[in-house]
């Protein structure tokens, strides 16, 4: 382990007499509950509660979820928003436009493109996963304060921000420490 930090513009942590960089065990600590989570969200999905549950995978719910946020929009825009490949979206959204959840459409402005839409049917399934997984939600964090679902929800925002942030430098070759 490295004792670098990844903001070069901060003092290097001191590190303990046996090399290990101060700090190491919050970090361990964090890694640990980091991967617990993605277990337990991947054996959950995070699919909510009900009849709902478990109906919807993560990469469908995401491209469901971005084209009602931001509208109709092309393969390339959507890959590049979720940071994936248009071939992945491209292979993603098939099975959607098979069961009538998206839809393809002519461009507004240029015919001759196609964008992709949410259709009424995937907008309804869609608040139907969503309205699960808030109940899912409510229920996980049912002795919590508003206060502290706020707290934990800007900081997880930060963390996947940050997380995304690390992971596009080190595709395009940037440095990652």
């Amino acid at each position: 382990m490295s004792s670098t930090p990844a903001n070069p513009d901060l003092p290097a942590s001191p590190a303990a007499p046996d090399g290990t960089p101060a700090g190491a065990g919050l970090l361990d600590a964090l890694q640990h509950q980091v991967a617990l989570f993605a277990r337990r969200a991947e054996q959950t999905r995070l699919g909510g509660v009900g009849q709902a549950r478990n109906s919807m995978d993560r990469a469908a719910y995401l491209l469901l979820n971005r084209l009602d946020l931001e509208g109709p929009m092309g393969v390339k825009a959507l890959a590049g928003g979720m940071g994936i490949d248009s071939s992945t979206v491209t292979r993603q959204v098939a099975p959607l436009v098979d069961t009538g959840l998206v839809k393809r459409t002519s461009h507004p402005e240029d015919g001759r493109a196609v964008v992709l839409a949410l259709s009424p049917r995937g907008l309804a399934r869609l608040e139907e996963v969503r309205s699960s997984r808030r109940e899912l939600m409510a229920r996980v964090t049912e002795g919590w304060t508003e206060e502290e679902r706020e707290s934990f929800t800007a900081l997880l925002t930060r963390f996947n921000l940050s997380l995304s942030d690390l992971m596009g430098a080190a595709s395009e070759g940037g440095p990652t420490s």
